[in-house]
């Protein structure tokens, strides 16, 4: 029996780039692990993006900024659904740990 996978272990000891990994596609949906350290979106730059986002921060910090909004502060189980085509964009992420995102793409 192959043992499971785990979210939280086997990570990039390499910080310099963001990691992104597509976990599962299934349809139209996708699911990706996100590791941050100390990372963030380029000066003026937002995603806008043709899918819906369902993210979810599972370890570390990180500061969310929704378009015309006021920034986001979330740690360790804080989660939001970001509607397609809604800007939005990473201000911060914690520079001393990694920040680990379970993010869901769906129609």
């Amino acid at each position: 029996m192959e043992l499971p996978a785990n979210f939280l272990r086997d990570l990039a000891t390499d910080t310099s780039d963001e990691l992104v990994q597509t976990i599962l596609t299934a349809g139209e949906m996708r699911i990706e692990r996100i590791v941050s350290h100390g990372h963030a979106s380029p000066e003026g730059f937002w995603y806008d993006q043709d899918e819906n986002e369902w993210v979810l921060l599972l370890q570390g910090a990180a500061r969310l900024r929704i378009e015309g909004e006021e920034p986001l502060e979330m740690t360790a189980g804080s989660f939001i659904n970001i509607p397609a085509r809604q800007k939005h964009r990473v201000e911060w992420t914690h520079a001393e740990q990694k920040t680990i995102w379970l993010a869901i793409h769906h129609s």
